[in-house]
């Protein structure tokens, strides 16, 4: 049997551990692990408490203990019977041990949302990949700063206030988003994923906390998803678009951390010159309001002078 230690409650990130091992119960079928289920009817969507801990080798009493967040110190030995018990992918298994790691060092006070600021050579970048659409996001998928295509490209996320542009607020609530999107339940499923994949490391950080409070609150679509609790999504390598403004658009998408930044991400769509889609680049790059600029592209001009406050503006 698995080594089982027994401790006390480690506060929400206990939780978060619990919560994982749930969905990911419920969403796994007998049938998955080889089980042979009897006649009778189930109550339970998925695997039993008492199934999973059997497939993972410990006991029932310490399993559930663990679902409802009161033990919080798993050793490895049992964090990996119960992946293998479920059937983890490997992005998910390293999520169960992140989190199981998370509660053995549960801390009382929440961390401090990161600094927004974007550095005066990142706003840079951007402008030198003009046309493709190029952006920088926040570990919360707020959008930080942009190229003009790269604002453009989300057609009607320029018209909200600086502050208010996030990725993950625009597909479920900007009326722009379903239209844009031709697989928008894929979109929308990737983003939920990876937003659940962050705040299980970070559960009490205020800038996912107040996102996802909202989005609970004003899409039904969101909650769904969110409770499923999946911390993997689909990323395929080309996006369509169906822009308003230059029509059917297909680009390939590469995503990229920025060193020494507290989880800000720089994202680029690309498009072999020559080819319609490029063209179409072209189009929106030139048709794209100067208004439309992230207020930082001064920090550009004039050679970053302004300092971070600018930044930290956008």
């Amino acid at each position: 049997m698995a080594s089982e230690r027994t401790h006390g409650s480690g506060g929400s990130e206990g939780l978060e551990l619990g919560l994982f091992l749930r969905a990911r119960r419920t969403q796994t079928t007998p049938e998955q692990v080889g089980l042979t289920v009897g006649g009778g009817v189930r109550r339970t969507p998925g695997l039993r408490r008492e199934e999973l801990a059997t497939l993972s080798g410990i006991s029932i009493d310490y399993y559930v203990r663990l679902e409802r967040g009161k033990e919080t110190r798993p050793s490895p030995s049992v964090v990996d019977a119960l992946a293998r018990a479920l059937q983890l992918d490997d992005q998910e298994h390293h999520h169960l041990r992140e989190l199981a790691a998370r509660a053995a060092r549960y801390a009382p006070e929440p961390p401090p949302a990161p600094n927004r600021t974007v550095r005066p050579h990142v706003h840079q970048l951007l402008e030198t990949l003009r046309p493709h659409p190029a952006y920088v996001l926040s570990r919360s998928m707020e959008f930080l700063a942009s190229n003009r295509s790269g604002l453009a490209l989300y057609a009607g996320l320029g018209d909200w206030p600086a502050k208010q542009r996030n990725l993950a607020r625009y597909l479920f609530l900007h009326p722009t988003a379903r239209a844009l999107f031709p697989d928008w339940d894929n979109q929308v499923r990737g983003c939920v994923a990876r937003l659940r994949a962050v705040a299980g490391t970070a559960p009490d950080a205020p800038d996912l906390t107040h996102l996802v409070g909202e989005l609970v609150l004003k899409s039904p679509d969101f909650a769904k998803l969110w409770e499923r609790y999946d911390v993997t999504g689909r990323k395929p390598a080309h996006k369509t678009f169906q822009h308003p403004h230059v029509g059917t658009i297909t680009l390939t998408a590469q995503v990229m951390h920025l060193e020494g930044t507290p989880g800000q991400r720089l994202g680029v769509y690309l498009a072999e010159p020559g080819t319609p889609d490029h063209d179409a680049l072209l189009l929106l790059d030139m048709a794209a309001p100067q208004s439309a600029q992230e207020p930082a592209a001064q920090d550009v001009r004039d050679g970053g002078r302004s300092g971070p406050s600018r930044g930290a503006s956008t």
